[in-house]
């Protein structure tokens, strides 16, 4: 008999550490990498220096929460918005701004987004998430989930940036399995920069399949 596959905390965790890193790659911010070694938690704390949770709901409940050093806030913030030809002069000098604060929530919405997508991909569920909640502290806060889980799990990833910053993500959820009962064929997820870029290759072919030869009169009355 064919062994099933059981998808547990742990892989989910790592699911949850690849968008991370997936997600701060596309954003200027390479070579982010977390620990091999995952640490059991009892609870999961917004810590200083800038502090982010999202909750989600739906197939199964959680919280993921992200502390950033002061320092690693900063790397990040400053090379996405660099990658995005925002001059050097121009960005925010504290990780306590605003900007700074809005930047790295936007980050945080992407990750769990993507995060979201490859669990309906891979799982064959669905989640929801909430809007993250990014705040500057610089005392430790427990963050709760609202809702009873009934065999919570939490644990802790550490992450280090190419400028040997620290940052630390926190997941806490239901002590859950899937267990996958045959094959399935798992839908590809779709890039929006990927389709934008074969449709633009795709207007570059049929011009350059136009004849020379062909009267601009007549091109022109077709709107080309």
């Amino acid at each position: 008999m064919k062994k099933s596959k059981i998808v547990a905390t742990e892989d989910i965790l790592l699911t949850l550490c690849q968008s991370v890193t997936g997600v701060l790659a596309a954003a200027g911010n390479r070579e982010v990498n977390y620990s091999p070694m995952v640490q059991k938690i009892q609870k999961t704390c917004l810590r200083p220096d800038l502090g982010c949770f999202v909750l989600f709901d739906g197939g199964f409940s959680g919280l993921v929460v992200i502390n950033f050093t002061s320092q690693a806030a900063m790397e990040i913030y400053r090379k996405y918005m660099m990658s995005m030809g925002m001059p050097e002069s121009e960005l925010a000098q504290f990780h306590t701004s605003d900007e700074v604060g809005n930047v790295m929530g936007e980050l945080m919405n992407q990750i769990v987004g993507d995060f979201t997508n490859k669990v309906r991909l891979d799982l064959q569920t669905s989640i929801n998430q909430s809007q993250p909640k990014m705040m500057a502290i610089n005392k430790q806060v427990q963050i709760l989930i609202n809702t009873q889980l009934d065999q919570p799990q939490a644990r802790r990833v550490t992450f280090s940036t190419p400028e040997h910053n620290i940052f630390y993500l926190e997941l806490a959820m239901d002590k859950t399995e899937f267990i996958q009962l045959h094959e399935f064929e798992k839908a590809v997820q779709e890039n929006p920069d990927d389709i934008l870029e074969n449709a633009k290759q795709g207007s570059y072919e049929v011009a350059d399949q136009v004849s020379p030869d062909v009267d601009d009169d007549f091109l022109r009355d077709l709107g080309l």
